[in-house]
């Protein structure tokens, strides 16, 4: 089975199209993707001081995942009125602290008999 120079260009042609379609896509997920994180940071820049964004930062550090997931409840909380806006740090370090003492750690015990 063997290929004309003619069919073999359009496929190359096709397969190019097709490659140049993805990374069209992928650039416009990233566009929204930085477009809401942009968006995210400037609700954030609005409801905290800059210590308590100070403290965000360096707890992102450590765990991003934790720090995401309460930067999304604290846009919630100032949305809906629940809290005082600027979060100032020390609220901050309150809300934190509910946070890790509602939190268990899973512990495993393993016994050799």
């Amino acid at each position: 089975m063997s290929f004309s120079d003619e069919e073999l260009e359009e496929i190359k042609r096709r397969r190019l199209a097709e490659l140049q379609r993805q990374l069209e896509s992928a650039r416009q997920q990233e566009a929204q993707r930085a477009a809401e994180e942009a968006r995210r940071q400037e609700i954030l820049r609005r409801i905290l001081t800059p210590e308590a964004r100070a403290r965000l930062s360096n707890l992102k550090l450590v765990k991003p995942e934790i720090v995401e997931a309460l930067e999304n409840q604290l846009i919630s909380l100032a949305a809906s009125g629940s809290v005082r806006v600027p979060i100032d740090d020390e609220t901050l370090k309150q809300i934190l602290a509910r946070l890790s003492s509602r939190s268990t750690d899973i512990k495993l015990r393993v016994s050799f008999t």
